[in-house]
């Protein structure tokens, strides 16, 4: 009888249904993810997000469809430094700070790591983006 019980419980918690998040339109890689773009759809899918604030302001990694569940490997923090952009440099070491321009040869958001050539020395780098858009070697 406790099996029976546990087993009917487990079938109706399986089978709850949730509102989830769906795109309203096709949604390109790369493009900023607005309110208008987004419905609640109420189906069960395993890992779909629910909450906007998470989307909202985020940036497609890959194509969104419409009517398709949105899964937090699908969005990622817009980009603030794009492929080839000119971006400040800087090297920080207990008192010794040195500064240079270098070009972007990636893309990424802050916090990311994107490899950068030096102007002056035509060097290789890699480092962490800025709030600012800059780029902070260690």
């Amino acid at each position: 009888m406790k099996l029976l019980l546990a087993l009917m419980i487990s079938l109706m918690a399986q089978s709850a249904w949730a509102e989830i998040l769906v795109p309203t339109r096709t949604i390109r890689p790369r493009e900023v993810i607005s309110a208008q773009d987004l419905a609640y759809k109420n189906v069960e899918v395993l890992g779909a997000l629910r909450d906007p604030e998470r989307v909202i302001g985020q940036e497609a990694r890959v194509a969104l469809y419409a009517g398709r569940p949105l899964h937090a490997g699908d969005i990622s923090p817009p980009a603030i430094v794009e492929r080839n952009d000119l971006v400040s440099v800087t090297f920080h070491r207990g008192g010794l700070k040195i500064s240079t321009e270098g070009r972007a040869l990636g893309r990424g958001a802050k916090g990311e790591t994107v490899r950068v050539m030096n102007l002056s020395s035509r060097t290789t780098i890699s480092g962490r983006i800025q709030a600012d858009g800059s780029v902070e070697v260690k």
